[in-house]
């Protein structure tokens, strides 16, 4: 006999700002929906690319309206988006996109899934996508989700015409489609079938619409595809399934996606990739208590429950749920059993009022630390409950009690245990290891598809009433009162006994002068003592050699400054810092996420950073920087040298302008800042009066406003992905390419990610074009780099994503950014 995984997630008294958060679970319209799924036994598993990319409001009504189990596959993160909240990119934007994902699930009532495919950027075409990603370990992991999730009906948000949207999309669309016939074949990736059976799904659809006939000369026939009304209301939960997908989606929150509710009538539309035709999603498939060998007791026992079910008293329906629970128990089929059981068990418990909690009394712990846990459980209900016993992941202890839970009395015990001493670290599983550009490395096959990490200490209550007993499966959290938020509970934390920041990912060298780098000592716990130490590369030194340190206080931060010396070539390679205490080195650093749509998420890093020494200089040295959608460009450019102001608002005047070399504008900032519309002229005038003004990559939608340059000039989505693409110099002898660094096809190299995006496709002849770069078979772009001179001085506008790579440390994008911010000090071309 198989072994099934656990499908359905642990109850959470976790909500967002959101539907979730207006509607408690114990709600009586959340119970009802929850015992008509008791007797629904379809499943969906919708299929797309990334975080955002699912339909909500398709998931919102198959969970709520049609009760079916329906999770969302995302291939990727997201890591390779853009951040409309914050600074993060790379992998802490995944994680930031990762939790909004959950969001979006807790609120339609989806499940989620990932596959170990990394987001490397924005991709044109699925070859290419698949030149990166590793296509049969993604295909696997969809493999895999269907075994273990076990769809009736897959369905897809991409076709697979490549070309008509970004290639991720349609890679998505192409590994479904293979997983669809793969997943039923016990040839394909047998490796699994130590934990899942093989199956089948029953159907495969693309969820198509008219978009996806934009400028494709074809025209979209809504008769030609089956359709479902997806904008019915649900009296239950007040919301119609589009008001629920509204407040999903709006869980998107770093890539702008907040979203309005709509009431009424909305169609999806269908089209059968494979399956038998019937005409609609789940035509043919029996998604009744039929479809499981001796569950007609079952079935009886819950539809008694649901019809039953009363809010002034819900005994009868208890006793229902209580009867079928026996049954269900005695059937053979395994994976119905394992799921049914848990949604049972959950809603017996909902409608007993029963609340259990297990607090520990600090956020975080180490390795080998010992741990107060509080337990809270009240029974809010007339019924006879009993608290038997307790028992945690971290031991074999079990805690037996067989005590009354009386009414609206609330059980505390306390409880004192140890933290294993090789206890992991509450690091993002998927990044745990080192991967590749397109993947994630994850030798755990029972991690893989997870969204997040399971919760670093689960405890288990045994609850008995009337004469059965169950289990309830606890996350030991951490609550305190915030006197603006309330309550706020966020995950148990297991951290190193030492951690070490360095201030930057990378460290800019413009000279051979030796340049302090910082270093905090983060201390996991009280009387740490230990040496910290500075691991440079070959020709470069640094010292001291290393420094002893002390701290009397868990969490106590202490800083340490170490000169590093650069050679006097341009170099480049790795710094690591590590501790030593007591024999044991730690090299991880910590980092914390904190929004508040998102629980707050705590990284433990390998303690590095890259050290670039430039062979490059500069002239100009006092920046004015306006913040657009988040960047870390201020900090990049202090490491070189330059003075940086942030500029708000009101210091947006062409006179106090004029007290700066240049001004620079932060990614998106004409879609992020409103105040723009009408500040644009005061930039424009500083530019006029000998000023130079410098615009990084703005999207055309959601502009503030048209006017982005002193002269006429059209956004639009042309980019260049491949981050090695040619680089043609349009115009060799611009200063912009000369002074006072000589740009060559060197400094194109190394590039991360990509070229650029978002590049201006038309634009006014007082601009010049700089650069001209393409994708492989595409033709020429020539909007990357467009520099013209306004009045006295200059305007440049950019989509070159410098935001990406003077994180990064990449040499040439550091020298021609030089050149740019230089212009107005340059000759005359």
């Amino acid at each position: 006999m198989k072994r099934y995984l656990h499908l359905t997630g642990i109850l959470l008294l976790i909500y967002s700002a959101s539907f979730a958060q207006v509607l408690s679970p114990y709600t009586s319209g959340n119970i009802e929906q929850k015992l008509k799924k008791l007797n629904t036994l379809g499943t969906a598993l919708y299929v797309a690319a990334h975080p955002d990319d699912e339909n909500t409001q398709l998931i919102a009504y198959l969970a709520n309206g049609r009760h079916f189990r329906t999770g969302y596959l995302a291939a990727t993160r997201g890591d390779g988006g853009q951040n409309l909240i914050g600074p993060e990119i790379r992998e802490k934007l995944g994680v930031i996109r990762t939790q909004e994902l959950l969001a979006a699930r807790r609120t339609d009532n989806g499940q989620q899934f990932f596959s170990r495919a990394n987001d490397f950027g924005y991709s044109k075409d699925p070859d290419e996508t698949f030149n990166i990603w590793d296509k049969e370990k993604v295909l696997a992991d969809f493999v895999w989700t269907i075994r273990k999730f076990r769809p009736d009906v897959l369905i897809t948000r991409f076709s697979l015409q490549p070309g008509i949207t970004h290639g991720h999309h349609t890679a998505s669309a192409v590994l479904a489609m293979e997983a669809f016939e793969a997943s039923g074949d016990p040839s394909r990736f047998p490796e699994q079938l130590a934990h899942v059976d093989v199956w089948q799904p029953k159907k495969i659809f693309w969820n198509t619409s008219p978009w996806f006939f934009r400028n494709t000369g074809a025209k979209f026939d809504p008769e030609e595809y089956v359709k479902v009304d997806v904008g019915e209301f649900n009296s239950s939960l007040g919301y119609s399934y589009t008001e629920i997908a509204a407040l999903s989606r709006s869980m998107h929150k770093s890539q702008g996606f907040g979203n309005s509710g709509s009431r009424g009538s909305e169609f999806e539309y269908f089209k059968q990739w494979g399956g038998e035709n019937t005409g609609d999603l789940f035509g043919g498939i029996d998604t009744s208590w039929k479809r499981v060998k001796g569950a007609e007791g079952v079935a009886k026992s819950l539809k008694m429950a649901r019809d039953t079910y009363s809010t002034s008293d819900p005994s009868e329906a208890l006793k229902n749920l209580l009867i079928a629970r026996q049954q269900l128990l005695t059937l053979s089929d395994q994976f119905w059993k394992e799921v049914k059981l848990k949604e049972l068990e959950e809603v017996i418990q909902l409608i007993s009022g029963t609340y259990l909690a297990l607090n520990a009394v600090k956020p975080a712990y180490i390795p080998g630390d010992s741990i107060k846990i509080n337990l809270e459980a009240i029974n809010r209900s007339p019924f006879n409950l009993s608290f038997n016993a307790i028992r945690f992941s971290l031991n074999n202890e079990r805690f037996v009690y067989n005590m009354e839970m009386e009414d609206n009395q609330s059980i505390e015990f306390t409880y004192d245990l140890i933290i294993p001493d090789d206890m992991s670290y509450t690091n993002p599983y998927w990044l745990e290891q080192p991967g590749t550009e397109g993947m994630y490395q994850v030798d755990d096959q029972l991690l893989r598809g997870l969204p997040e990490n399971n919760p670093a200490v689960m405890g288990y209550v045994s609850l008995g009433i009337e004469d059965q007993v169950f289990e309830v499966p606890v996350p030991v959290q951490y609550r305190r009162t915030d006197p603006v938020k309330g309550e706020v509970i966020t995950p148990l934390i297991i951290k190193p006994e030492a951690m070490i920041n360095l201030d930057a990912k990378a460290l800019i060298f413009s000279n051979a002068d030796p340049k302090p780098i910082n270093v905090t000592l983060i201390a996991g716990r009280d009387n740490l003592s230990g040496t910290l130490q500075l691991d440079v590369p070959d020709g470069w030194t640094s010292s001291p050699e290393q420094y002893d340190f002390e701290a009397r206080r868990e969490d106590e931060e202490i800083p340490f400054e170490f000169l590093l010396t650069p050679p006097s070539k341009a170099s480049e390679g790795i710094i690591k810092v590590s501790a030593k205490v007591n024999g044991q080195v730690y090299q991880r650093g910590r980092s914390v996420i904190d929004y508040d749509h998102i629980p707050k998420q705590t990284l433990f890093q390998e303690a590095t950073a890259k050290v670039v020494k430039l062979d490059a200089r500069h002239i100009n040295s006092k920046i004015g920087y306006i913040m657009g959608a988040g960047d870390d460009m201020p900090a990049n450019l202090e490491q070189v040298g330059y003075q940086v102001t942030q500029l708000d608002k009101d210091q947006v005047v062409a006179t106090e302008l004029a007290a700066y070399d240049a001004v620079i504008l932060g990614i998106r900032a004409f879609n992020t800042l409103p105040w723009l519309s009408y500040k644009n002229q005061e930039l424009f005038d500083y530019v006029k009066n000998g000023g130079t003004m410098i615009v990084q990559y703005n999207t055309s939608h959601r502009l503030v406003t048209e006017e982005v340059a002193p002269f006429d000039l059209k956004l639009s989505r042309d980019r260049v992905t491949v981050e090695n693409a040619p680089v043609e110099f349009l115009s060799p002898k611009h200063r912009v390419l000369n002074q006072p660094n000589r740009i060559t096809q060197a400094d194109m190299e190394g590039w991360v990610q990509e070229r650029g995006l978002y590049f201006p496709n038309e634009w006014s002849a007082d601009l010049q074009p700089i650069l001209g770069m393409n994708d492989p078979g595409e033709e020429q772009t020539k909007g990357s780099l467009l520099v013209g001179k306004y009045g006295e001085g200059y305007y440049c506008y950019t989509g070159i994503s410098f935001f990406r790579e003077l994180p990064a440390g990449v040499s040439g994008a550091y020298r021609l950014f030089m050149n740019i911010i230089d212009l107005g000090k340059s000759e005359n071309p």
